[in-house]
C-alpha cells in the first residue's frame, strides 16, 4: 500500500513540474495587451495626437475615408450609412454596425480605440473623450495623398506607398493604350443624376474622375472644364446635357432614380449615346476614391475602352 502511495506522490510531483514549465497563457495575453496599447504620435492637421500603434477597433464616421481603412486591413467596428450601402465593401464590414455622428452612446458601447471623422463634425470634443480621434478635411489633400496619410495614421505607410506606386503605373499604362485607341483629342464626360437634377464632374470628385483625368490624362470637354473643374462638380438640367457631353460618357447611375430622361430625343441624339460610347456604372460603387473603389473603377475603364 505504501508503495502505491509513494508512486502516486511521485506522479503528482512530476505533473506539477511539467505544468510549471509550460508557457503561461496569462502572460501571453498580457504581452498581447501591451502590444495593442502601444502608441505612436500622428501629426494630424490639428496637431500631434497619440494613437494606437496597432488599432484593433476603429470607428469611421466619414464615408470618403472608410475604404482607405479597409484597404489597410483595419478592423472597422462602426461606420456610417454610405459605407454600409456600398457594394464594393461587401466582406470588409462583417464586424461593423451602422452608426452616425449623433450616436454617441452607441459608439461608446463599441469601445473603439481609434475614431476617424471629418473636420466639420460637430461632436469632435465628445468623441475625443471616448478614444483618440483624428479628423480630416475633404479635399485638403490629393486623393492619393489622403490614402498615404491614413497609412501613416495606421502605422502602415509602406503598404500605402506600394499600392499607390502600382496603381499609378497601371493607370498610366492603361491611359496610354486608351489614347492610342480613341485618339489623343477625344474627350470624356462624367455625369450623374436623374430627371430632377444632373451633375457633371471635374477631376477630384470621385466617380472615377481622378483616374480618367489625372492618371490617364484623358481630356474633358471645354464646357466641363469651364464650369466644373474649379468646384469639382456643376449642376445642370438634362436639357443642356449635350453641351457638356464628350466623345465618351461615364454615367454614374442611380438605378432607383427617375432616369426617364434617357428616353428623350435630347439624350438619344447626343453623339456619344448614338455611337454606343456610354459606360453606365452603379453610382454606389463609383462615389468614392479610396483604393478599393479606385481598383474597381480602373478595371471598369479598361474593360470599357480596351475591351480587356
Amino acid at each position: 500500500m505504501k508503495k502505491i502511495l509513494i508512486a502516486m506522490l511521485i506522479m503528482i510531483i512530476l505533473i506539477s513540474v511539467g505544468c510549471s514549465n509550460e508557457p503561461s497563457n496569462d502572460l501571453n495575453e498580457e504581452q498581447q495587451e501591451d502590444k495593442n496599447t502601444e502608441t505612436i504620435t500622428y501629426k494630424s492637421e490639428n496637431g500631434d495626437i497619440e494613437v494606437p500603434k496597432n488599432p484593433q477597433r476603429i470607428v469611421v464616421l466619414y464615408g470618403t475615408l472608410s475604404g482607405h481603412v479597409m484597404a489597410l486591413d483595419g478592423n472597422i467596428v462602426g461606420v456610417e450609412k454610405w459605407s454600409m450601402d456600398n457594394p464594393n465593401y461587401e466582406g470588409y464590414l462583417d464586424n461593423a454596425v451602422e452608426v452616425s455622428d449623433e450616436n454617441i452612446e452607441k459608439i461608446m458601447d463599441l469601445d473603439p480605440d481609434l475614431i476617424i471623422t471629418g473636420s466639420t463634425n460637430k461632436n469632435l470634443d465628445k468623441f475625443q473623450k471616448i478614444a483618440p480621434t483624428v479628423s480630416f478635411t475633404y479635399g485638403k489633400l490629393g486623393y492619393l495623398e489622403q490614402y498615404l496619410e491614413v497609412g501613416k495614421l495606421m502605422n502602415k505607410e509602406d503598404e500605402a506607398k506600394k499600392w499607390i506606386d502600382n496603381f499609378r503605373a497601371k493607370a498610366k499604362k492603361s491611359g496610354e493604350d486608351i489614347k492610342a485607341k480613341i485618339g489623343e483629342d477625344s474627350t470624356v464626360s462624367v455625369i450623374e443624376g436623374d430627371n430632377k437634377q444632373m451633375y457633371v464632374f471635374g477631376d477630384n470628385w470621385g466617380r472615377g474622375t481622378e483616374i480618367l483625368y489625372k492618371e490617364m490624362g484623358l481630356k474633358m470637354p471645354e464646357k466641363v472644364k469651364e464650369d466644373a473643374l474649379k468646384e469639382g462638380y456643376f449642376a445642370l438640367s438634362s436639357e443642356v446635357l449635350p453641351e457638356y457631353s464628350g466623345d465618351y460618357i461615364v454615367f454614374s447611375k442611380n438605378t432607383e432614380g427617375d432616369n426617364s430622361f434617357q428616353e428623350t430625343k435630347t439624350y438619344k441624339n447626343i453623339p456619344a449615346v448614338k455611337n454606343n460610347r456610354v459606360l453606365e456604372v452603379d453610382t454606389n460603387k463609383f462615389n468614392f476614391n479610396d483604393p478599393i473603389s479606385l481598383d474597381y473603377q480602373l478595371d471598369k475603364f479598361i474593360e470599357f475602352f480596351l475591351g480587356q
